[in-house]
């Protein structure tokens, strides 16, 4: 199996007649998800979506692939394939946009809606193609054939990729669920027909490879709800993702059978919500569905929320009802069902949330107490089966961290595939199919964009770093008015420390010292600001340090006069 190494380079010219994949997202991560696809100097993409940040990444909004190693050949992109609507495969789309706002955009009628009404947001008009599974598509020197696949949202695609230099597949994320609330299996015959006509390279979900056997029903939640809905004497909150269309199918057919009705709660679920329901994915019976300000009207036990906030995100709605900053307050009896698994990294801000609500008398359901989530990805078991139909000649693992990439590639060599056929790569890493084989042949700039606000990627890592160093230790500031000829002091030393947990009192025995450093400085002719705040700043620094082994951020201001 060929890995990336850090020491790779620039990627050579690609040779004529070869085909070139670049993975900008997605590899070693879970989100982010953004291949591009080169061909005769024209270029295919493949899912354009967002990470969410983490604690170490405080102030940060979303996290976009990085641009940069196609942002000059943005006229040469034939369109950008979305192979379904979840945010970590279409939020980056947006912003790619912003740079050309006519690339078409590829995929299934419920995919083009919710990316419709995001750009809508964005003041961006797209231009679309509607796909649906079965249809196939020449988009320049790419050949696209869509096959229809099983996920947890409706209308997932995987996409074959026929070129001179071989036909790729992109499974997109998937699963084999035999009993999909919508009837819609993973198009099994056509992944054996691709599997017969010859697969040079697959693109393969990793997600669930380090997980045994076969993903459980979708359908299988339904007794756990109805259990749920039976036994609740209060509200009932569901938080779940905006985009889990069948999940939220079976809370409202819950709701239903016990006679609730149901509200929907935050900006993106309303909004998805409803392009579900006028599309005819998501069955609302009549006066099912109300206002939330309605809710006052109506007794407790005939309310059920569903809000967004499964992944503990802060400004998600769940996330303030647990830190009792929403206009819902949860009361005793309320009962709570987190209707989704955690997505790694996440965790802690979860547990967080589910502390939160339990303190003020809500009974958390969850995915460790009960039986509210069935995973939208493939275990190894399906995972075996898929690759023992799609027989690939090369295997090229994605979607997951690094422990699932590595999972996945020990499934594809299982089933037969070589070893020196399986590529492990990670973002940016630039893998060619020539002659038959791939094979690593570079690297690419692949770095976190961060989304901050309005701005998008002036936030870098050493900013970040500083936002953690504030948050974590404090910040001392000092302030002193030197002679600009002499280098003397006039005014000052002046300290205020915000956040270190030094008292001011403390700062006394720290003057002394700035004090005979600058003026050591001054007898030795260093006059120049630069350089004073330098010295403050080492001889702040050393003495924190050592009384107190805290490294607060240290801010020198020196003024000439």
């Amino acid at each position: 199996m060929s890995h990336p190494h850090p020491e790779l380079g620039a990627p050579s010219k690609l040779p004529k007649g070869g085909l070139r994949v670049t993975p900008l997202g997605g590899l070693g991560e879970i989100g982010r998800n953004m291949t591009v696809f080169e061909y005769g100097g024209r270029l295919l993409v493949v899912d354009c979506g967002v990470l969410f940040p983490e604690e170490e990444q405080p102030g940060i909004d979303l996290i976009l692939p990085d641009f940069t190693s196609i942002r000059d050949r943005l006229d040469q992109v034939e369109g950008i394939v979305l192979t379904h609507g979840h945010e970590d495969h279409i939020g980056g789309v947006p912003y790619l946009l912003r740079l050309k706002p006519d690339i078409p955009l590829i995929g299934s009628k419920l995919t083009l809606a919710l990316i419709e009404a995001k750009l809508q947001e964005h003041r961006i008009r797209p231009y679309t193609l509607e796909v649906s599974e079965g249809d196939r598509e020449r988009l320049g020197p790419f050949d696209c054939e869509f096959v229809a696949v099983n996920h947890s949202i409706p209308d997932a695609l995987a996409v074959a990729i026929r070129t001179p230099a071989g036909m790729v597949v992109h499974t997109g994320d998937f699963k084999m669920d035999q009993l999909p609330l919508d009837r819609r299996l993973t198009d099994l015959p056509t992944f054996a027909r691709l599997g017969e006509e010859g697969i040079d390279l697959l693109l393969s979900d990793s997600t669930n490879a380090e997980v045994p056997g076969f993903v459980p029903p979708e359908r299988d939640i339904s007794n756990v709800m109805r259990s749920v809905f039976a036994g609740a004497q209060k509200r009932i909150i569901v938080a779940s993702f905006a985009s889990h269309v069948h999940r939220i199918q079976q809370i409202l057919d819950a709701a239903h059978e016990y006679g609730r009705r149901v509200a929907f709660v935050g900006r993106s679920m309303v909004r998805n919500m409803g392009i579900a329901r006028d599309l005819g994915y998501l069955r609302v019976p009549a006066g099912l569905v109300v206002d939330v300000k309605t809710l006052d009207d109506l007794p407790d036990h005939e309310v059920v929320l569903v809000c967004t906030g499964s992944q503990g995100e802060p400004m998600a709605a769940l996330s303030r009802m647990a830190n009792r900053d929403h206009q819902i307050r949860i009361v005793q009896g309320d009962t709570v069902i987190l209707a989704s698994s955690l997505i790694p990294g996440n965790e802690n801000a979860v547990y967080r949330v589910i502390n939160g609500l339990t303190r003020w008398g809500a009974n958390v359901i969850h995915k460790g107490n009960a039986k509210v989530h069935v995973s939208g990805h493939a275990s190894a078991g399906e995972l075996l089966y898929f690759y023992n139909i799609c027989k690939p000649k090369n295997l090229m693992p994605v979607h997951g961290e690094w422990r699932h990439l590595r999972a996945n590639a020990e499934l594809g060599a299982l089933t037969g595939v070589p070893k020196d056929r399986i590529v492990i790569a990670e973002d940016g890493v630039v893998v060619d199919l020539i002659d038959g084989k791939a094979k690593i042949s570079g690297k690419v700039q692949a770095g976190y964009v961060y989304v901050d606000g309005l701005s998008v990627g002036d936030v870098t890592d050493v900013h970040l770093k500083d936002r953690k160093i504030l948050g974590d230790e404090g910040i001392i500031s000092v302030f002193v008015v030197v002679d600009s000829s002499s280098g003397k002091i006039v005014g000052g030393p002046h300290l205020q420390a915000r956040g270190s947990g030094i008292e001011d009192a403390a700062f006394d025995a720290v003057l002394p010292k700035i004090e005979d450093a600058l003026n050591r400085s001054a007898q030795d002719g260093v006059v120049e600001p630069h350089q004073l705040q330098q010295l403050i700043r080492r001889t702040i620094g050393k003495w924190v340090s050592d009384t107190y082994r805290r490294r607060p951020m240290i801010l020198p201001v020196v003024v000439e006069v």
